[in-house]
């Protein structure tokens, strides 16, 4: 009925319509994928940052230290920590990764206790979300096609990222936060899976076929 509060396919109401004062809630489910992929960001960062430590700890002693993860060519940790990429900003990159992690999974726990935000903190939340997947895909590219090594727990953080800014931006193109015409807006709340699958399916084609002779060898 017209004066009601829009209320997004999740069941939340967006409170106050397109007014700067309004705030705007999440489904349980949604607020679990911000915990789960925010805890799994967190853990890979986390893991990370240790090895780095142990990493700088053994340069300094004369030693080598190959973290659990190394496992082959390939599949190589070490590389990954030792090369210029692993500090983009002067600073390990984990060490990033522990502060925004964390903060999702502080914005995820305070959904499931019926926290609201207004739209300029969920644009927020958009923006972050996004530089992470763009930082992350720079990272990709890095690893794919100069460093030439992988890291598994890079790959889990980029899989937390990829999940956290598809749901982030589906959540809300469905609560109107972000304009986008109806038949989008429709298509991405049925079918909201797709595009993190069809995301995660191409990372995991490029690394097929970027060591397909390692592969099948």
């Amino acid at each position: 009925m017209a004066g009601e509060p829009q209320r997004a396919a999740d069941g939340t109401s967006d409170e106050g319509g397109k007014s700067g004062h309004h705030t705007v809630g999440s489904s349980r489910a949604f607020a679990l994928m911000l915990v789960i992929s925010g805890a799994a960001g967190l853990l890979a960062a986390w893991v990370i940052t240790i090895d780095k430590f142990k990493t700088l700890e053994a340069k300094v002693e004369g030693r080598t230290f190959t973290p659990g993860c190394s496992l082959n060519p390939v599949v190589s940790c070490g590389n990954i920590l030792e090369s210029d990429q692993a500090s983009a900003f002067g600073f390990p990159n984990p060490m990033l990764g522990l502060v925004t992690y964390g903060v999702v999974i502080a914005i995820g726990m305070g959904l499931l206790t019926g926290a609201r935000y207004r739209r300029w903190f969920w644009l927020g939340l958009n923006a972050g979300t996004l530089f992470g997947v763009g930082f992350c895909t720079w990272l990709q590219y890095q690893s794919l096609y100069v460093i030439n090594s992988l890291c598994l727990w890079c790959c889990l953080a980029w899989v937390a990222t990829i999940v956290m800014f598809c749901y982030v931006t589906v959540h809300n193109i469905g609560h109107r936060i972000i304009p986008a015409p109806e038949g989008l807006r429709d298509g991405l709340t049925e079918f909201h899976w797709v595009p993190p699958v069809l995301w995660m399916g191409v990372i995991g084609m490029l690394i097929l076929t970027r060591w397909w002779d390692f592969w099948t060898g």
